[in-house]
């Protein structure tokens, strides 16, 4: 008898979408660890059953079921034997638009209404075990940031119980890995600013990213900020940072945090920010701490938060202080790390209300100036005589020089 296998989750669910394929995997259903490996199959699943095709290399995990028995997204007992059905393999899974498989002769099986709720672009929850799993809080904002664009909406009753699991401190279980991975693919999406409004609505953010949380309701200059709201301004710098820079999660990150100060704005003060670049750093460092953030992100990121202003006053900048910003950014052994500050930058000046298809020439003044100061050769200066410390005078007043030069047709 031919092996049962079903096509399942993403792969099924992308293709009734239209969407280009990604990684596809597999049910196997009425076999058992022996049976599989037998048929050449060979195991890669610590937690449960998964196996690797021996030609193709894909996933295929033995139908299964889950059962809650501790807090927190790890607490599950999982049961794999011929007798779990292809419905119950689905039954436990996260969304409907999800639980849905295509066997080998192309028929569709969808117990749960998930082609219905792609149909009518709804994101809504398989049963009630939805709250067993504080993760799905996040995987449901992430697949808003990923869906948003195709209008899809969380359904009330999914928003509802997302709300509870925020309320029960479960969200407390999810350990910081977890969270910056689904953070990860968010700014990765097309639209991120649906991760953190979809969090928000659900009373969520604040568990797991309460630095940004604590932005929602900071008023800002309405003459600089038609949003007004600090929290919607940054919904907008995080859209603009995926429209400049699609799918480059370390522009993304440092669009994310460049604004964590203003939630440290004394009240009195209000709605001005003056000096919110340097107050940002402390909260910037604890998030990218906490979540353990990789360093590549995180020093853009603290690069952006405290020089998003200078950016923005480029023109204003002397020669000589455009030059030490460079050298603090270590824009000569990192020169990467400009083209993508200035993506920061140019979201966070388009994302705002009217705004959006704004100019935004500093951007351009940045980049040629940082090349032009690029192109200075300490190895030439070498040449010429000089040594130590006169080397390292040369090549600042060389390079100054040559922004100076570079800058011209920007004044």
């Amino acid at each position: 008898m031919p092996m049962r296998t079903y096509l399942v989750g993403g792969a099924v669910r992308d293709r009734l979408l239209g969407l280009p394929p990604g990684d596809r995997d597999w049910v196997v259903v009425g076999e058992t660890p022996e049976s599989m490996r037998a048929a050449g199959f060979r195991p890669v699943g610590r937690d449960f059953p998964v196996f690797l095709h021996p030609d193709t290399g894909e996933e295929y995990a033995l139908a299964r079921t889950e059962r809650k028995i501790a807090p927190g997204y790890r607490g599950f007992v999982v049961h794999a034997d011929p007798s779990v059905t292809l419905e119950q393999d689905l039954e436990r899974r996260d969304f409907t638009i999800n639980a849905i498989a295509e066997s080998a002769d192309g028929c569709v099986i969808d117990p749960f209404g998930g082609a219905r709720d792609l149909e009518a672009r709804v994101l809504r929850h398989v049963g009630p075990a939805f709250v067993e799993d504080p993760l799905r809080v996040l995987r449901a904002a992430r697949f808003m940031a990923r869906f948003a664009t195709l209008g899809f909406q969380v359904a009330p009753d999914t928003i509802a119980l997302m709300r509870g699991i925020a309320a029960s401190g479960e969200l407390d279980a999810l350990v910081p890995e977890r969270v910056w991975q689904e953070l990860g693919k968010a700014l990765a999406s097309p639209r991120p600013a649906a991760f953190l409004r979809t969090l928000h609505d659900a009373g969520a953010l604040r568990a797991v990213l309460p630095e940004l949380d604590a932005l929602y309701g900071v008023p800002q200059r309405a003459e600089f900020h038609p949003e007004v709201d600090t929290g919607r301004h940054q919904e907008l710098v995080s859209d603009m940072a995926a429209r400049l820079a699609p799918g480059d999660t370390v522009v993304g990150f440092a669009a994310l945090t460049h604004d964590l100060g203003k939630a440290l704005t004394p009240a009195e003060a209000l709605p001005r920010h003056v000096g919110h670049e340097q107050a940002g750093l402390a909260p910037l460092r604890a998030l990218a701490e906490r979540l353990k953030v990789p360093l590549e992100h995180r020093d853009l990121a603290i690069i952006a938060c405290r020089e998003h202003l200078n950016i923005h006053r480029i023109a204003e900048l002397r020669d000589a202080t455009l030059h030490d910003l460079l050298l603090r950014c270590d824009a000569f052994r990192k020169p990467e790390r400009i083209a993508r500050l200035a993506l920061v930058c140019e979201a966070d000046k388009r994302g705002r209300l009217g705004f959006e298809d704004a100019a935004y020439p500093q951007a351009d003044e940045l980049r040629r100036a940082h090349a032009a100061a690029l192109a200075v050769n300490a190895r030439d200066l070498a040449a010429d005589g000089l040594t130590g410390p006169e080397i390292g005078e040369q090549l600042r007043r060389a390079r100054i020089a040559a922004i100076a030069e570079a800058r011209i047709e920007f004044r």
